[in-house]
C-alpha cells in the first residue's frame, strides 16, 4: 500500500469509530428516556468531550491529507465527504447530549399516552435504524442503501409536522403536564433534525462513490 493509501485507510476507521460512538450515545439516550435513567443520560453529557475530541483530530488529518499528498479523484471525493460526514456526527452527537439534557430535566417518566399519540417511539426507533443503516452504508460503500435513508426521513418528517396539534390537544386536557409536553415535543424536533443528519451523510457517500452532488436535488431516492 502507498503511504496515501495508509492513510485513507486510517482515516476511514477513525470516521467509523466515531460514527459508532455517535451510534451509542443515541442508544443511551433512548434506554435513557424510557426508564428515566438520569445517571445514564449523565453519562451521554460526559462522553459527548470524546465526541468533539475525535471530531477535532478527524478535521486535522484530513487537512494534512490535503496538504502531504493533495489527492485527486475518488481519492479527493474520499476526504471531502469525510470531511462533512464528520460535521453532521459532531452535530448529531450534541443533539444527543441535548435530549440527555431534556431527560434529567423531567421530574418524572413521559405519559405514554402522548408517547403513543405522537408516535414518539417509533420515531426514535425509526432514528436509531437511520443512524445504524447510514453507517452500515458507508462501510460498505452502498449506495443503494445509503438512498433508503431518504424515503426513511419522510416518517420523520411526517411526525415532526403532526406533534404540533397533537402536543397542543395534550396540554389543553392536562394542563399540569405542561412542562412534560414541551420536552417531549422539543425531542421531537431533535430527532427530526437527526434525520436530516443522517441524509446529510448519505449524500456525501454517494457523492464519494458516485461522484454525484444530491444536495438541492429533486428525487433522491431515484436512482
Amino acid at each position: 500500500m502507498s503511504h496515501l493509501e495508509i492513510e485513507l485507510k486510517s482515516l476511514k476507521e477513525e470516521i467509523i469509530s466515531m460514527w459508532k460512538l455517535v451510534n451509542t450515545q443515541f442508544e443511551k439516550t433512548h434506554i435513557a428516556l424510557t426508564s428515566l435513567d438520569k445517571d445514564l443520560a449523565r453519562e451521554v453529557i460526559a462522553v459527548e468531550k470524546r465526541v468533539n475530541g475525535a471530531e477535532l483530530k478527524i478535521d486535522k488529518d484530513c487537512e494534512n491529507i490535503f496538504a502531504l499528498f493533495s489527492p485527486v479523484a475518488v481519492d479527493l471525493r474520499f476526504v471531502l465527504a469525510v470531511l462533512k460526514i464528520n460535521n453532521n456526527l459532531e452535530r448529531t452527537g450534541d443533539i444527543a447530549e441535548g435530549i440527555a439534557k431534556f431527560i434529567i430535566s423531567v421530574d418524572q417518566s413521559f405519559d405514554h399516552s402522548l408517547l403513543e399519540k405522537t408516535r414518539f417511539m417509533l420515531m426514535y426507533k425509526e432514528v436509531l435504524t437511520m443512524l445504524n443503516e447510514v453507517l452500515t452504508s458507508f462501510e460498505q460503500e452502498d449506495t443503494r442503501m445509503a438512498r433508503k435513508i431518504f424515503e426513511r426521513d419522510e416518517l420523520l418528517d411526517e411526525i415532526n409536522i403532526q406533534a404540533n396539534a397533537i402536543t397542543a390537544d395534550y396540554i389543553r386536557s392536562n394542563p399540569e403536564r405542561i412542562d412534560q409536553a414541551l420536552y417531549l415535543l422539543s425531542i421531537i424536533r431533535k430527532l427530526e433534525r437527526v434525520g436530516d443528519q443522517c441524509k446529510n451523510m448519505a449524500e456525501e457517500l454517494i457523492f464519494y462513490v458516485e461522484a454525484k452532488v444530491l444536495k438541492h436535488a429533486a428525487g433522491k431516492s431515484v436512482n
